[in-house]
């Protein structure tokens, strides 16, 4: 009897695995030094207090499309933040989340050419927050990322940053693979 129930729930358990053209990443930022390893982390707590929530929303529904939305809660209120995708993932360093990811990537590193730095072959958002610290962004691109490469989303320092400046790394969050 157990062949035919293992037969039937076969088609059930590929069709779980397969991956879903959305996902949803829901996290609260922790310091790099949290004792379990944070999916989200904020580098300035004047700016990404801890605690504060990310959720991301990327949509790869649509063949040859990206849509990425993101929406936050808790964070410095009436900021700018450039957001971007990049290649690495978030580490202790902030260094550790690496360039921006790029559709067609630059041969010079790092990348200012803007035949590739550029909101084409870049997937960036500008996040702003209102009074209370909440936001939310969203950016299209009309291509997907490579599988494994785009591994991270960092929140820069934008303006006005007060003691940090423009393109500082103020929070990583680490993208479902």
């Amino acid at each position: 009897m157990t062949a035919p129930l293992a037969s039937a729930l076969l088609p059930l358990a590929l069709l779980a695995s397969a991956a879903s053209p959305v996902s949803v990443t829901e996290t609260a930022f922790d310091p790099a030094t949290a004792f379990v390893r944070p999916t989200a982390i904020s580098y300035a707590e004047d700016l990404v207090p801890y605690g504060s929530h990310a959720r991301i929303v990327t949509d790869r529904s649509v063949p040859g499309r990206t849509v990425l939305t993101l929406a936050v809660a808790g964070l410095a209120p009436g900021h700018e933040f450039p957001v971007h995708l990049h290649a690495g993932d978030c580490g202790a360093d902030p260094a550790a989340s690496g360039p921006h990811y790029q559709d067609v990537v630059d041969p010079v590193q790092p990348s200012t050419d803007p035949a590739y730095a550029n909101d084409r072959n870049e997937l960036r958002l500008v996040l702003r927050t209102d009074g209370r610290g909440a936001g939310t962004a969203r950016a299209a691109v009309d291509w997907q990322p490579r599988p494994g490469e785009a591994r991270s989303l960092v929140l820069h320092a934008g303006a006005p940053a007060g003691k940090h400046t423009a393109a500082e790394r103020v929070a990583c969050i680490r993208l479902a693979r």
